[in-house]
């Protein structure tokens, strides 16, 4: 049998490349150690157990969570950090108002300064991965240097890494390289560099996931996005899902919302008594890469292999599929502990906490017992609902894709877009409120194009022009919608139930692609009538659905004038064709009674 050495030595074998650039690294940042990960059951295992040993990870109760440990990080480090992110394009214009940027030379000396001699006593890990089905032409791979353990663990449930991985790498001409170190969690010296043009990251001072597990949204966007312009695809903030109907029948659903707008629980729906012979299947709750497909059809793949999900709010009734996922071999992070040692955070629905998410005695006065942006990992394989085509390496052909935010009024339950131009002008003057997914205020409305604000990696005005390019080399484009299922009435009500009745309005959709259901014309799109939307045993009163299909046309002219604000930040570059987009949207409602 192999050494631990000699298994090293095979795996640094099979890329010199990267062999070398560990090196290099190493000899910078002066680890005690190096470890190259194999992706093994085994070294997972050891990695874990360590990190108990030092009291890094605390098992949970194995009784009903087997398998399940809890991790606090920082309590200064504990969401995305927008401010400190950076595009470093050689021009400036290239990253856009959208990013924060940075000149490469300086951002690289700027790191390169805080990465000397950090990891001193610590272990560097090299993680070599793959984002996607091992096997699929749509797949891109990268290899992230670590000093955390806690980030090789949820690298390993999160991406296809090591072995394999490598052996992939091996065989193709590139790969992403992404630097990490927790640093000494210093706010501030805390910087999350990405290189797009050298499809490069560096990270330091975080050892938060988003910020420090590279292959999320480091390399499956912002990297990506670039990578998918040049190439010819695009790279989503969306959950994908097959909505497979009483007849067998399976059409595949993109869907963009931002973090925290219920991506997860639409993800992992559970249709109501109502529709009996439906069923949902998760293929990826959070990123999609599209590539048109020699048929004319868009084609999905869901770069991920795990969940990392915000815990909150998640019960047996909210997310039934989410909350039974989650109770084996999953890492919690941040949330509190009950007093047989059980995971608890707002809404779960039973316990009691007796430790909030700092270890501290629960205390009301302290603020929630769990973080607001308490995490969940876990191996995607453990959610019942996985969709075979997940591992697909051709990925799975969409019906729709879904635009949707967070907003208290305007935007309908639900309207189709005239054309994919339309589609596309949906999604880029997409709002919501911010959550605590990212740091800063919560409950602020913005502009968040196609969900993309923090992720897309270069600017918006060229990232719409790529989206019409891409739509006009379909012939068989999905239809595009755009959902609000947070609409409220002046007393702060939500006027739709949401959850698993958001199933009545998918069905609406998937019918209005087959050219199945009606529908009512209105200047900003098709909307349904109360008629169209199967309603039986759902609770919402007659004069509530009026509302949530409600178009108001002067707050609708207010709306569009706004948008068109909006686009301007990004002027030259905003394309032609959509600005023509708006200007027929807003003649539309003017002319409209």
């Amino acid at each position: 049998m192999a050494t631990a050495q000699e298994r090293v030595a095979a795996l640094a074998s099979l890329e010199p490349r990267v062999a070398a650039w560990v090196q290099d690294v190493a000899a910078h940042t002066r680890p005690a150690r190096i470890h190259w990960c194999d992706g093994s059951d085994a070294e997972y295992e050891t990695l874990r157990q360590g990190l108990v040993h030092d009291g890094s990870l605390l098992p949970l109760e194995p009784g009903r969570f087997p398998g399940c440990y809890l991790y606090r990080s920082d309590p200064a480090d504990v969401a995305r950090v927008e401010h400190l992110t950076y595009v470093c394009t050689r021009a400036r214009e290239d990253a856009g108002p959208n990013n924060y940027w940075m000149e490469p030379r300086e951002a690289h000396a700027r790191m390169d300064a805080l990465f000397a001699g950090c990891m001193r006593g610590r272990t560097l890990y090299v993680v070599p991965y793959c984002m996607g089905p091992i096997d699929s032409p749509y797949a891109r791979c990268g290899v992230e240097i670590t000093d955390s353990a806690y980030v090789v663990l949820n690298m390993r449930l999160m991406t296809r890494m090591g072995r394999d991985a490598l052996g992939r790498i091996a065989r193709e001409d590139t790969f992403v390289k992404g630097l990490h170190s927790t640093g000494e969690l210093d706010p501030e010296r805390r910087f999350i560099m990405h290189f797009p043009e050298e499809l490069t990251i560096k990270s330091f001072g975080s050892g938060y996931g988003g910020n420090a597990l590279l292959g999320k949204k480091c390399h499956a966007l912002r990297i990506a996005s670039w990578q998918a312009r040049s190439e010819g695809w695009l790279a989503e903030h969306m959950l994908v899902v097959g909505i497979e109907n009483p007849r067998g029948e399976t059409h595949y659903v993109a869907c963009a919302f931002p973090s925290a707008c219920g991506k997860t629980n639409l993800a992992m729906l559970i249709p109501p008594a109502r529709f009996a012979g439906w069923r949902i299947w998760t293929v990826g709750d959070d990123i999609a890469w599209l590539h048109p497909g020699s048929d004319g059809r868009l084609y999905a793949i869901n770069p991920e292999a795990g969940y990392f999900g915000v815990v909150p709010g998640t019960n047996a009734s909210t997310n039934r599929v989410a909350f039974e996922t989650i109770h084996r071999d999953t890492i919690f992070t941040n949330v509190a502990l009950t007093a047989d040692g059980q995971p608890w955070w707002e809404g779960r629905g039973e316990g009691t906490p007796v430790l909030d998410w700092r270890g501290r005695p629960y205390d009301p006065a302290n603020g929630p017992a769990a973080h607001p942006n308490a995490r969940f990992t876990v191996d995607a394989r453990r959610n019942p609902n996985y969709s075979p085509m997940a591992d697909a390496p051709a990925g799975v052909p969409l019906s729709a894709i879904v635009f949707g935010g967070r907003r208290r009024s305007l935007a309908p339950l639900v309207v189709q877009a005239r054309d994919w131009a339309h589609g596309v002008l949906l999604g880029a003057a997409v709002a919501s409120e911010t959550t605590a997914a990212a740091a800063g205020a919560v409950g602020v409305v913005r502009r968040d194009p196609m969900a993309m604000k923090p992720f897309a990696g270069y600017h918006f005005g060229d990232y719409w022009s790529h989206w019409l390019d891409v739509g006009a080399r379909l012939t068989r484009p999905p239809a595009i919608f755009h959902v609000n299922w947070f609409r409220q009435d002046a007393g702060g009500r939500y006027l739709w139930p949401g959850f698993g009745e958001n199933l009545r309005v998918l069905a609406w959709m998937l019918a209005r692609c087959g050219g199945a259901s009606g529908a009512r014309e209105t200047p900003i799109g098709w909307l349904p009538r109360p008629q169209d939307l199967d309603l039986q045993g759902v609770a919402v009163a007659p004069d509530a659905l009026d509302e949530l299909l409600a178009v108001d046309l002067t707050a609708w002219r207010e709306e569009l004038a706004a948008i068109e604000s909006y686009f301007g930040e990004f002027a030259p570059r905003v394309p032609a064709a959509l600005l023509a987009e708006l200007a027929a949207a807003r003649a539309r409602v003017a002319a409209a009674r």
